[in-house]
């Protein structure tokens, strides 16, 4: 079966000002690293069906969506914190993003494609249940393993997050539900500065110091993220694919490469085939040394198509 790879033109509406890291920059270096990978003619291109209010309030309040309608700008920028901005289009780009995930999980749950990558923006792993921050609005991991759970009757779903920041905003939507595993690993201390001590059992916390490369993380993650993960048996796997923890990005210290990114890949598709049939839906969070992230991107979803 096929890889997919989503995306949506809306996404590159939305903005926060020339300043800012999180741009629609970043959808064109890993669009134009992966037609010189020659990667993306071997991908079935297919656009995001918005989400709807529907798929949007399984995680989040009505509160903070009607907040969120009712700051929308209709020229110039509002700020919800001073890095986390809404510009005209900000919803529109907010509604396809979280969409994508759900066009990916009816896909590969409807046996039409093996495996997708969300290629979207704005990211999502921050957005807590009543809360923008860290320049996501809707979090369209949660959005989408929410909707599999309800729609598909799944039991088991792994959430693997390797983004260099914490995915706090996943975590408290779903701590202490069984029927979602989440593994991340991040650098701590770093933003957004959450680390629980004791999180709920069904998050399997990894921090990591400044400057922790690859091989360490690959350490870690064969040790307690993977025993983990085979006990689980997830029948569907997600992941918070950001790609800040590259040791050419400036927004974190820690020193992973392309070939540690297609090492974690790997053997989450490795499961994936023993538990899952093979099934994995990947969204696009962080990453913002454009050459690196496009990099990255190639030998994460070559490692997704088994090429």
């Amino acid at each position: 079966m096929e890889t997919l790879y989503i995306t949506h033109p809306a996404c590159r509406l939305h903005e926060m000002g020339n300043w800012h890291p999180e741009s629609s920059q970043r959808l064109d270096a890993i669009n134009d690293q992966l037609l010189a990978s020659g990667l993306m003619p071997c991908l079935v291109h297919e656009q995001a069906v918005p989400a709807t209010e529907i798929d949007i309030l399984r995680v989040h309040t009505p509160e903070y969506l009607a907040y969120l309608r009712s700051k929308l700008p209709k020229t110039g920028y509002f700020a919800i914190d001073p890095d986390t901005l809404m510009n005209p289009y900000t919803l529109e780009a907010a509604w396809a993003a979280a969409g994508a995930g759900i066009t990916a999980v009816d896909a590969v749950m409807k046996k039409k494609a093996r495996t997708a990558f969300c290629s979207v923006r704005p990211p999502g792993h921050h957005a807590r249940p009543a809360a923008a921050m860290g320049f996501c609005f809707f979090n369209n991991i949660a959005v989408a393993a929410a909707y599999a759970l309800e729609k598909y009757a799944l039991n088991k779903i792994a959430i693997i997050d390797f983004d260099v920041h914490h995915g706090n905003g996943t975590e408290e939507i779903f701590s202490n539900d069984a029927r979602i595993l989440m593994c991340s690993f991040f650098q701590h201390p770093l933003f957004p500065n959450v680390c629980q001590d004791a999180p709920a059992e069904n998050m399997v916390n990894i921090p990591v110091d400044a400057y922790t490369k690859g091989d360490t993380i690959r350490q870690i993650l064969s040790d307690i993220w993977m025993p983990r993960l085979e006990a689980f048996a997830p029948e569907l796997i997600l992941i918070s694919a950001g790609f800040d923890a590259h040791r050419e990005d400036d927004m974190a210290q820690l020193g992973m490469v392309e070939s540690d990114y297609a090492w974690i890949t790997e053997r989450i598709m490795d499961l994936a085939e023993r538990t899952a049939q093979g099934r994995v839906v990947s969204f696009l969070e962080g990453g913002y040394n454009l050459s690196a992230l496009g990099r990255s991107v190639v030998a994460h979803v070559k490692a997704l198509a088994a090429l």
